[in-house]
């Protein structure tokens, strides 16, 4: 199942998957730091591949591909399928255990589509790099989709400073450095999508740093949108509204989970198909026009 480089090593650098919950902190994260700040060499990449015989629809037809950070979660997860159903290969990228993304990538396999797994993290920038260098070495990345991010709630307090760094470093450094290396290798007509959330039009108490890391993800997407005058590059942003998955409703009662089902006038809570479908349309030719954007898919939550 693809060329495994060096195993389970990366196991070895002191990363954890991780869901703290406390009385003072709610941390639920899909893409974990580093516990130690280094770098690693290519060495200690690993990636995991299924290609079905039957090709899909006219990406890859056409040799797109398109890479999904966080491809592994709910809600990346289920970009990362309806891609792979749009036609296009997907670079479904994880931090952690590979179970889960070998998951997609095997569902992606049995449904016809072609797809591959990238070990990294996304607050590092080497890794980053390579990322990027694995999906140009099996063809073009001609759509970026950053999904990839964490949430740890806790009220604003001097004691909180760590998980503010982390949520920062995983969500708007993580952000800085895939549009970095997106700028350098997206080809022309190529398509970046980042995620943001809805949670930033009613700022509920304990959610300041994930706010704070998603407001940037926003100005950051503007800005990008306009560096790349004249290359045919569009940038945008999704801002999901509640979304029922399985690390969503982790924690909470029925009660919470119904209290937030009413709010959007829609009165249910979002799926990540949902949050797919805004996806895709942003990556396929219907979305070409949309650029420096955020569409926010809650339903009317916010």
């Amino acid at each position: 199942m693809g060329a495994l480089v060096r195993g389970r090593e990366a196991r070895e650098s002191g990363r954890a998957d991780q869901i703290l919950i406390s009385s003072s902190t709610r941390s639920i994260q899909y893409c974990n730091r580093s516990l130690h700040q280094f770098r690693r060499p290519l060495t200690h990449f690993r990636t995991r591949s299924l290609c079905a015989t039957t090709r899909g629809k006219a990406g890859l037809e056409n040799g797109k591909t398109a890479l999904v950070t966080g491809g592994s979660g709910g809600i990346g997860g289920s970009i990362a399928k309806r891609l792979a159903s749009d036609g296009f290969q997907v670079a479904v990228q994880y931090c952690g255990a590979s179970e889960a993304a070998d998951k997609v990538v095997a569902e992606i396999a049995a449904a016809g589509g072609a797809a591959f797994s990238i070990r990294a993290d996304v607050s590092q920038e080497v890794e980053v790099a390579e990322m990027f260098d694995t999906v140009m070495a099996r063809g073009t990345c001609d759509v970026v989709v950053h999904s990839a991010g964490m949430m740890e709630l806790a009220p604003i307090s001097a004691n909180a400073l760590d998980g503010f760094d982390r949520t920062i470093a995983t969500n708007l450094r993580g952000t800085y450095l895939a549009m970095c290396a997106a700028a350098e290798h997206m080809p022309k007509s190529g398509r970046f999508i980042a995620l943001s959330t809805s949670v930033i039009g009613v700022n509920f108490p304990r959610y300041g740093a994930y706010i704070a890391s998603k407001l940037g993800v926003e100005g950051l997407v503007r800005v990008f949108a306009n560096e790349m005058r004249g290359r045919g590059i569009s940038v945008n942003a999704v801002a999901p509204g509640p979304v029922a998955t399985p690390l969503f409703l982790q924690g909470k009662s029925q009660e919470e989970i119904d209290r937030l089902a009413a709010l959007p006038p829609l009165e249910r809570l979002g799926t990540p198909e949902d949050i797919a479908a805004v996806v895709s349309f942003l990556a396929g030719p219907d979305g070409g026009w949309v650029n420096g954007q955020v569409l926010r898919a809650n339903g009317g939550f916010a």
